[in-house]
């Protein structure tokens, strides 16, 4: 809307006076004599660099508002009215260089009305760090163990944080308890700064899920936004839970609740000690989770090239990743004597042809594999490794430190 027409259309009710302009601060219609109420608008009519990330605020005096539109291409912003009824804040931040039009009418207890509009527009600011993915992916099904990982292209400051997870909504249509934490570069599983949401529990199978991030208008450093919202639906499927016994050489699948396969496995044997001190041809216990997978994946040893001992280039079939330090559950191509009765791999989860080929057609990623027996544990910053750590020590890495739960959604 133009200054122009803002002016016509409270030159046609009850205002009286105008405060404010370009400055982005108010514009007020006062009421006349006869009682009508007063409506301050901010950010002011003909604002031109309004900051993002004070959003919209309308206001009543001698009276209480009846309705309040607030439009950003052609769509409704959402806010909050109070109790009173005397203030109305818009929900989230603004988007940087965006054009709103504001309508309120206000109303006095005799019944005297009095509407004010704005049409402005925020400030241009670029945000220095953007969201680059949001995991999972729209349309995905994921298991019962799935993160939700918001990724960006620069690390967040922690000044900034807090405002960031204040503006992350999940809705589910089972509510459901967990908390967000922060990962470095360095801890995350690709290497991009994330904030990352864990239940405290498994989620509950077979629901929707929306992760909403209201980035747009965030303050994210001096002068500087968040760019854009990102949203993302995805659904919880059946409930998959896979353990791996080092032990026993067993791997048992069950399918909510009811086991539907198990057969015998070949673990890492062992015997690689490297400078970190880590024996990387040991397989990893603890609770993993199914990431990607590969119809063939080429596998080589991590810290060896061509002539070194120990060293081989193999390409394998039907691998699905468990960790990011090279662990999968693929098909055995080495030794099938090994496969239930002793442990023969290079750390993976070696699986006879048939049951890999099934494992990697049905499992979600997301899927939670338990594995038990070997000397190795599982670090919380390996792949999707973050069921390792208590559920408390995980919340104290937000920047709330407390757990939140998903507002509720319906079913269909």
């Amino acid at each position: 809307m133009r200054r122009g027409t803002a002016l016509i259309a409270l030159m046609a009710v009850l205002a009286s006076a105008c405060s404010g302009g370009s400055d982005g601060k108010t514009t007020t219609s006062e009421g006349g004599h006869d009682g009508a109420p007063a409506v301050t608008i901010s950010p002011a009519n003909a604002a031109v660099d309004a900051a993002p990330d004070k959003g919209v605020t309308v206001t009543a005096a001698g009276g209480t508002l009846s309705q309040v539109s607030v439009k950003y291409k052609g769509a409704d912003v959402p806010g909050t009215l109070s109790d009173d009824k005397r203030t109305w804040h818009s929900a989230w931040t603004l988007t940087p260089g965006g054009r709103y039009q504001v309508t309120a009418t206000a109303a006095s207890a005799k019944g005297k009305t009095t509407t004010a509009t704005s049409a402005f527009r925020t400030g241009k600011n670029v945000a220095a760090t953007k969201i680059l993915n949001v995991i999972p992916a729209t349309g995905d099904k994921v298991g019962t163990g799935m993160p939700i990982l918001i990724q960006f292209s620069k690390a967040v400051p922690a000044k900034a944080r807090p405002a960031v997870e204040k503006a992350l909504e999940i809705t589910s249509t089972h509510p459901t308890e967990g908390a967000w934490r922060w990962l470095s570069a360095g801890e995350s599983f690709n290497g991009l700064p994330s904030v990352v949401f864990r239940p405290r529990k498994p989620w509950t199978p077979n629901q929707k899920v929306r992760v909403t991030a209201h980035y747009a208008g965030l303050r994210i450093g001096d002068s500087v936004y968040g760019d854009k919202d990102v949203t993302h639906d995805f659904t919880i499927g059946d409930s998959h839970v896979i353990t791996v016994n080092a032990k026993t050489d067993k791997l048992v699948v069950r399918k909510n609740g009811k086991v539907v396969k198990t057969w015998g496995v070949s673990l890492g044997a062992g015997g690689d000690v490297q400078a970190d001190g880590v024996d990387h041809l040991l397989t990893t216990s603890g609770v993993h989770l199914t990431m990607n997978k590969s119809r063939l994946e080429r596998m080589r040893p991590p810290g060896k090239k061509k002539g070194d001992p120990g060293w081989y280039d193999e390409q394998v079939p039907w691998a699905y990743r468990i960790s990011n330090s090279g662990e999968y559950i693929h098909q055995n191509m080495d030794d099938p004597s090994c496969l239930g009765n002793r442990n023969c791999s290079h750390g993976c989860v070696r699986s006879p042809e048939s049951a890999a080929m099934w494992f990697y057609k049905w499992a979600y990623m997301g899927d939670m594999v338990t594995i038990t027996g070997t000397a190795r544990k599982l670090d919380w910053t390996n792949g999707f490794g973050y069921w390792q750590l208590p559920f408390e020590r995980w919340t104290q890495g937000g920047a709330l430190k407390q757990p939140v739960t998903t507002t509720a959604r319906a079913a269909s």
